[in-house]
């Protein structure tokens, strides 16, 4: 081989496997792991989204939690509480 073609062969093998990197990084296709044989094909929708659906899920969840947690603070601090625990407590 010469060194032209050398070149122009490393060349395109580069250009290929960045390419693939860039789309894989814009558009989550998955075209590196079915270069790699990892995936049958590249263009099935990943997971991405439903992992994206259910971690907004769970960051209402937690909100949810922190709100009724606040509201739970709220009310065994508040003195009238106190007050009454004792109250039972002396029945």
């Amino acid at each position: 081989m010469s060194t032209l073609s050398l070149v122009l062969l490393l060349s395109g093998i580069t250009s290929i496997a960045l390419l693939a990197c860039y789309l894989d990084a814009k558009f989550q296709w998955r075209l590196n792991d079915w270069m790699n044989g990892q995936c049958s094909n590249p263009f099935i929708a990943t997971n991405a989204s439903q992992q994206a659906q259910r971690l907004k899920e769970k960051d209402a969840q937690i909100e949810k939690l922190m709100e009724r947690i606040e509201t739970l603070e709220a009310i065994v601090t508040e003195p009238a509480y106190e007050l009454n625990k004792k109250i039972n407590a002396l029945k």
